[in-house]
């Protein structure tokens, strides 16, 4: 009988890769701040530095999910809303995106006619569809979800052609002789064939969908993360600036994350990463 490793081996092992993968990023940011520290502490910045940051902000850093009303919650709640959007934009252009990638990955046709066009629109900046959609629906939240809806929607596409054109031949030719009907490729085929390139563009959609809504939110109003931004600056409070980046930061990082996990236990571990 092979010896069992012992409990304590196991937990050295996990220590060990913790340290690897939490102390380096530690390091740079306890440098960062530091530097941040000495740069803006001198009686010319123009910036806080950390620790005037924290004294400004406390509440705003201690008390995420205070809410008093209106607009005085916590920026844990802001962040919620503006996620609630993110989930029925990036969830439409997922959708409609995979859909659209596998018609423009299988026909030749619809490449060719296609392809132009999305090049071509992916490239106009999020904020330029904002005039457009507030004309269309009359209403800040369903414009802004249009916005993170054609910002989010065109590397899903686009990854999702290019995943379904690299299907083996093999795989095709299964299909025929199973006499597969097209609902049944696309469902046992298709899309688990071209998986790992789906969830890298939605790896890319989701950050791009999130980078949207804050822009969008500055021009739109309401409670979410993007307006608190353009409120605390015409009120001059650049720490809840700051604390607010933070914020945002961070959730960007745990969306992408979350889509890669996915990704990873949908595809067995094959998304490119």
């Amino acid at each position: 009988m092979t010896p069992r490793p012992s409990p304590r081996l196991k937990l050295g092992s996990v220590l060990k890769t913790m340290m690897r993968s939490v102390l380096p990023p530690l390091v740079v940011l306890i440098a960062l701040v530091g530097l941040w520290q000495i740069l803006c502490s001198g009686p010319g910045a123009t910036l806080p530095p950390p620790s005037q940051v924290w004294i400004d902000s406390y509440d705003l850093i201690a008390s995420p999910f205070f809410d008093n009303g209106s607009q005085d919650i916590g920026l844990a709640w802001r962040v919620l809303v503006s996620l609630q959007r993110v989930a029925v934009g990036f969830g439409l252009a997922a959708i409609v995106g995979v859909a659209l990638g596998a018609v423009v990955g299988q026909s030749v046709w619809a490449m060719r006619g296609l392809d132009p066009i999305f090049q071509i629109l992916r490239t106009v900046p999020p904020l330029a569809w904002l005039p457009l959609s507030l004309a269309a629906f009359q209403d800040s939240n369903p414009s802004a979800i249009f916005v993170i809806f054609i910002t989010s929607i065109w590397p899903v596409i686009i990854n999702t052609a290019v995943g379904v054109r690299n299907i083996p031949d093999d795989y095709r030719n299964i299909a025929r002789v199973l006499r597969l009907n097209p609902l049944e490729f696309f469902l046992k085929i298709m899309i688990p064939a071209a998986a790992p390139y789906i969830f890298t563009g939605l790896r890319i959609g989701v950050g791009l969908s999130w980078l949207a809504i804050v822009a969008a939110e500055m021009l739109t109003g309401g409670v979410g993360i993007g307006f608190f931004i353009w409120d605390a600056w015409n009120s001059s409070r650049l720490s809840d600036i700051i604390v607010a980046l933070a914020y945002i930061g961070v959730t960007g990082f745990v969306l992408d994350k979350l889509v890669a996990l996915v990704g990873s236990v949908v595809t067995r571990g094959t998304a490119k990463n």
